[in-house]
């Protein structure tokens, strides 16, 4: 009895061997490759350049004092309240008021010393009457002492006397109409001072050059404003916050491409998978360098009506170099792949063997291919258990995806599937002997 149980596990054992050898070597004949595909499709590719910017607005106030001071108080904006950030504010509106009490003093100082020069041109005008009058009767005398002549009548000293007394008159008319012209020289010097002390009084009183938004205020009531040759800066104030500009620093390598009127989309991390829009409106010259690396500022007109966009966030610009419009597109990933020889179908694979160095780089940069600049590159479809090549030219590339153009009898069909890589399967079964043992596993 025991012979015959033996007999049967052995059976047991031999047929279990004879079915795992045959499941592992079908599955060993079965077993090939996988591969991931991407569809081929028919869209648009656009070139661009990135940079970084800061977004700013287009007219900017900034607002100073003339005159030094302290701050003693703030105006009301158009909604009433104190000035402060973020408040709007009309053309002449007042900002903020600085103590004149220095000023006033000048003033009064100034209208003082006019009052006195005025009264000394009325002095003058006086004293020149009187010196006329004098000139009138020497001259009535000196007359009637040439009429006699020196003699008998009239004696040699009297004569010269009146002649000198004459002279003399003549003089001091002279002076006093210089003295009256002094005066009012001197009265000229007193209005010019006198308006100065006005216009100080008036630059106490900040007001806003233009209509707008005050982006800072840089000063405290009480705080001292020291006014020297530059004036202090108290408010920043942009004029109208619906139209912004992004101030892009892009590099010298790329400026040759950037030119005004130029598409631009851009976005911020304010408002993550929202695209703004805009236009360069010109590229500054005054070149920067930093670390060796020269960049030039570009100016980027862009709308803000829905006041989305915010003063100096940080922006990811997109300058559009070139698009194409419905072409043939495939991701990069499919143009950098390629197969072993041997899962290249026979009949072609001597001439793909042949033409090796067709291939991309890593790296496809995305920028503006011409058509004598075209790239020739392979694509790869699976025939049954082999591969066969598309051949193509690449063209204008965004990173993402190539526009590619069929070569010769070639062709391409929509959302036909190209071949990006191979699959690595996990589950799939190893050439390992199923009876070999399996060490540390229980």
């Amino acid at each position: 009895m025991r012979w015959i149980i033996g007999l049967l596990v052995l059976g047991a054992v031999a047929a279990g061997a004879i079915w795992g050898g045959t499941t592992w070597y079908s599955a060993r004949e079965n077993a090939g490759p996988k591969y991931r595909t991407v569809p081929v499709k028919r869209g648009t590719v656009v070139a661009t350049i990135s940079a970084t910017g800061l977004v700013e607005p287009q007219e900017l106030v900034d607002v100073g004092a003339q005159v030094a001071g302290q701050i003693n108080s703030f105006g009301k904006d158009a909604r009433g309240k104190p000035v402060d950030y973020n408040s709007p504010v009309e053309q002449d509106m007042i900002l903020a008021e600085i103590d004149q009490s220095l000023y006033a003093a000048d003033l009064a100082s100034a209208q003082a010393q006019l009052a006195q020069d005025q009264a000394a041109i009325v002095r003058a005008q006086a004293d020149l009457q009187q010196m006329q009058a004098k000139l009138n009767q020497a001259q009535r005398d000196w007359d009637r002492a040439r009429k006699l002549g020196p003699g008998d009548a009239l004696s040699q000293s009297a004569y010269d006397t009146y002649q000198a007394n004459f002279e003399t008159a003549q003089a001091n008319v002279a002076v006093d109409q210089a003295a009256i012209t002094q005066a009012r020289a001197t009265v000229d010097k007193d209005m010019a001072t006198l308006n100065r002390a006005k216009q100080n009084i008036g630059y106490c009183t900040i007001r806003s050059p233009v209509k707008g938004v005050i982006i800072a205020r840089r000063v405290n009531i009480g705080q001292t404003v020291v006014s020297s040759l530059n004036a202090p800066s108290l408010f920043l104030i942009a004029k109208d916050l619906t139209k912004m500009q992004l101030w892009v620093q892009v590099n010298e390598a790329d400026i040759g491409s950037i030119h005004p009127g130029q598409p631009v989309t851009f976005t911020v991390d304010a408002f993550p998978g929202q695209a703004f829009h805009g236009t360069v409106a010109r590229v500054r010259l005054d070149a920067t360098m930093t670390q060796n690396v020269v960049t030039y500022t570009v100016e980027v007109d862009t709308d803000n009506a829905d006041g989305k966009l915010l003063p100096y966030l940080t922006a990811n610009a997109q300058f559009e170099v070139a698009r194409h419009n419905g072409v043939w597109t495939v991701p990069n990933a499919a143009l950098r792949w390629g197969p072993k020889p041997e899962m290249v179908a026979p009949d072609v694979r001597a001439a793909v063997e042949k033409h090796t160095a067709l291939t991309l780089p890593a790296t496809l940069p995305a920028t503006t291919m011409a058509a004598d600049d075209a790239t020739p590159a392979r694509l790869w479809y699976q025939d049954g258990e082999f591969l066969r090549p598309i051949p193509v030219t690449t063209g204008l590339t965004d990173g993402t995806v190539t526009e590619v153009t069929p070569q010769g009898s070639a062709t391409l069909k929509e959302d036909m599937p190209i071949i990006s890589g191979e699959v690595v399967d996990a589950a799939a079964p190893t050439e390992s002997n199923p009876f070999t043992p399996r060490f540390g596993r229980h």
